[in-house]
């Protein structure tokens, strides 16, 4: 079966077993006078305007208000776009301008279905948006010409909502994601109302699912509110929706059980009125809910509002070809009459189609709207929902306190995440209002919880946390942290998502869609600098030897690694200090757990994160002049180890030079040029020598160093240690040995290299190296006899 049979256009669902008496939960509306006949008409007549674009953007290329008959050279020659779900978001739309007009609310209009893009920029339009940020697209006759033309052709918008998309938070490509980023938008507003639609489809995606909680971490005395709203039109790309199949007490049931009060709006024939009631009854609900809050008298466990909004898949489209439904069925999802340019039948339904909405009327001989579609658009620009200053120039640089303050002493041994956390906790009384921690449940675990020391969470539905202004979300979902951090990061805030480094990979695709809007942003004028939005990894792999080969899995840093070079970083701190150091760093621009040695002062910390690398010359021959091999590590058990073949190799065999490299900043390594941090020529050898062998210890896999360092000259003379997918339940010791990454791997490659350069340790070579595999052997077996590692392994090394 290659498609859904489908025996009559927009099929209701089964009805359920469920008792009538669910149908008691759902609000129930007066829809009589709530909107004027003036106001309805002008509403319908926005709709139709709006309706009538998005179809000429799919199909036109010219005669865009058809002022003459189609002909096949005014259709495209590539017929791109989603019409379905257009005319349910021009529909909401109509009615948060009419809302935003009578009641001065501020909105934020949120898409999940991104892919309906033209029923988007058509209101944008409309209301003259896209006139303000792009010129060529006045709001009149030529400016709708050039709309309707460049859409989905090269050098015009795309057929998703994108960063290019004035008003828009969210990239409109990969779905589940909307819902998250609303709840982010709105903490720390506590004006803001952010609309989001979830698309029927949309709402079967796992991220969508456990988003519906976010509301639970909104404290309305501090925060605005998000008014989701389900539409529901029945139909993905070829198969009906779950949504779809759900009768209204199912739905009441689903959402009510969820804590939301349910309002469904399925009125065909009277839509505008039963959705102008509905949407005024929700914002009077958000409004009770934050006046209880704000006037110390909070609602526990408020019910806020969510709408069901039904209406038929591609509403107001060609209603049947060639024997099958379109309107209220999948082959409404993305072009409805596919043959346009080629097939007369098809080309003649299209221009039935668009006259249908009446364009002479709706628009004068010059292209601009008549009368009163302009009379619902918001007066007052900045009101708009395509010129919300929160989506495009909100950004508040944080007041990051001096990192130095809390550095720690150089020789001692501390825990890089106890002592960020001491920043972190100053960060927040800092900045009470812009800066946030999203963690899935693991902040304690990760040993950050200094931050709770003056604040703590915002967990509204536990007793403990509610209404105190916490500055922590804690939420086992990490596509829901990672989702209320971008919404709450674009709207111009900054926070932090620390994380296992094994279950960050969870959130990859979010993350690389997340990096696609900021690329566009950063090439779209009008759009303002955002702040960064930051990463910890922490119990990364090398510590993970207690809850074994599960918890091992380093991949995150390799897809930040094929981002954008000019949108990423990776930073991988080898000591407590240099940790606060790139903290601070990360925090301002626009990761473990475990104590390990501090190797460097904080003013030595400073330069070495400045410059990304340096030589370590306490733990270099002869502070690292003319060696025969350069051990580098990157990260800080991979440095540790470093650090210990160094020393392990001046008291086996004090003949061969070592050079110890420290390296911070990844980006460094790749060729001149491919990166902005990336090292000159000069400075790549001077750090690395020439020729010489060089081994690197790296905390991630291999293969990602290896396409860093394509490019670069004599790689072949580079040795490149790393995780390779070895591991178990074990001890810290031996995840090293398993992967190839410990002192003894290092030190025995080391020498290796060396004896093919300097006879004094060639003479020798043998017998060290054996000697140093008994020594491993050793370790083994004291482990494999112990459960444990050998007492003082990881001392700090001596060199003697």
């Amino acid at each position: 079966m290659p498609a859904q049979l489908l025996f009559q256009p927009n099929p209701p669902p089964d009805p359920s077993q469920l008792p009538d008496s669910i149908n008691e939960y759902s609000i129930k509306l007066e829809l009589n006078g709530v909107i004027s006949p003036k106001e309805l008409s002008a509403i319908k007549q926005f709709r139709r305007a709006a309706d009538y674009i998005a179809a000429a953007m799919i199909f036109l290329m010219g005669n865009a208000l058809v002022e003459r008959d189609i002909t096949p050279d005014d259709i495209k020659p590539r017929l791109l776009g989603h019409w379905g779900t257009c005319p349910g978001l021009s529909l909401v739309y109509a009615h948060v301008n009419r809302l935003v007009a009578k009641t001065g609310v501020d909105a934020l209009y949120v898409v999940g279905p991104g892919h309906g893009a033209p029923g988007i920029l058509s209101c944008l339009w409309l209301e003259n948006s896209l006139g303000n940020f792009y010129p060529k697209y006045s709001r009149d006759k030529e400016g709708l010409n050039a709309l309707v033309k460049a859409f989905s052709s090269p050098g015009g918008f795309p057929s998703h909502v994108n960063a290019e998309t004035p008003g828009c938070i969210h990239e409109g490509g990969e779905l589940g994601y909307a819902l998250g980023v609303s709840f982010g938008a709105v903490m720390d507003k506590p004006n803001l109302v952010c609309v989001c639609v979830v698309g029927d489809g949309e709402a079967e995606t796992g991220p969508t699912a456990t988003a519906w909680h976010g509301y639970k971490y909104i404290d309305p005395a501090e925060s605005g509110a998000v008014l989701p709203i389900v539409h529901v039109n029945g139909f993905k790309i070829s198969e009906r929706t779950i949504y779809g199949t759900m009768d209204d007490k199912e739905m009441t049931s689903l959402f009510t059980g969820y804590g939301y009060q349910v309002r469904i709006v399925k009125d065909l024939e009277h839509i505008d009125e039963d959705l102008a009631a509905s949407m005024e009854w929700a914002l009077s609900e958000i409004k009770n809910i934050q006046t209880a809050a704000r006037s110390g008298n909070p609602i526990v466990k408020p019910r806020w509002p969510v709408l069901i909004l039904r209406t038929p898949k591609g509403w107001s489209g060609p209603k049947e070809l060639r024997g099958e439904w379109i309107e209220g069925s999948f082959k409404a999802h993305q072009v409805p009459l596919p043959e346009a340019k080629t097939n007369a039948n098809e080309l003649e339904m299209l221009q039935d189609w668009l006259l249908s909405y009446g364009p002479r009327e709706l628009f004068g001989s010059d292209g601009i709207p008549n009368e009163a579609i302009l009379s619902i658009i918001p007066k007052e620009e900045s009101k708009r929902l395509g010129m919300r200053e929160e989506a495009y120039k909100s950004y508040t640089p944080l007041n990051v306190p001096n990192w130095k303050t809390f550095a720690v002493e150089k020789d001692s041994t501390q825990s890089c995440m106890k002592i960020t956390g001491e920043l972190l906790d100053a960060v927040a009384q800092t900045n009470p209002s812009a800066f946030r921690i999203f963690s899935p449940d693991e902040l304690v675990s990760n040993k950050l919880d200094a931050v709770l020391r003056h604040s703590g969470r915002n967990f509204q539905w536990d007793i403990a946390s509610r209404a105190k202004g916490g500055r922590v979300i804690e939420i086992l979902s990490e596509h829901t942290c990672q989702g209320m951090l971008q919404g709450y990061t674009v709207t111009g805030r900054t926070g932090l998502f620390p994380s296992y480094e094994a279950f960050l990979g969870i959130v990859h695709t979010m993350m690389v869609q997340y990096m696609k809007f900021v690329k566009t942003a950063q090439e779209v004028p009008w759009r303002q600098p955002m702040g960064s939005l930051n990463y910890v990894e922490t119990s990364t792999w090398t510590r993970q030897e207690h809850n074994g080969f599960s918890h091992q899995n380093p991949s995150f840093i390799g897809a930040v690694l094929n981002l954008k070079p000019a949108a990423a970083r990776v930073y991988l701190p080898p000591d407590a200090n240099c940790f606060l150091s790139t903290m601070a760093h990360c925090l301002r621009a626009k990761t473990i757990k475990q104590p390990t040695p501090v190797w460097l002062s904080p003013e030595e910390a400073d330069l070495h994160c400045i410059a990304g690398a340096s030589t370590w010359k306490f733990a270099s021959t002869d502070e690292g002049m003319s060696p025969d091999v350069v051990l580098v590590g990157i990260g800080v058990e991979m440095t540790f180890e470093v650090i210990a073949a160094a020393a392990l190799l001046r008291k086996e065999i004090p003949a061969l030079r070592v050079r110890v490299v420290n390296v911070t900043d990844l980006m460094i390594l790749g060729p001149f040029g491919t990166h902005p941090h990336a090292l000159s020529h000069e400075g790549f050898e001077s750090l690395f020598t020439k020729n010489k062998p060089v081994i690197f210890n790296y905390h991630g896999y291999p293969s990602e160093l290896k396409g860093l360092l394509f490019g670069r000259p004599n790689t072949h003379r580079m040795l490149i240690q790393g995780y390779i997918e070895e591991g178990t339940t074990t001890s810290p010791f031996m995840m090293m040995v398993l992967n190839k990454t410990s002192r003894y791997d290092l030190a025995t490659e080391a020498i290796r290299s060396a004896a093919l350069l300097n006879p004094r340790v060639e003479i020798d070579a043998h017998k060290t190296i054996s000697h140093i595999l008994h020594l491993a052997q050793k370790d083994k077996d004291y482990i494999m006899a112990h459960g444990a590692d050998r007492e003082g392994t990881f001392d700090v090394p001596k060199f003697e």
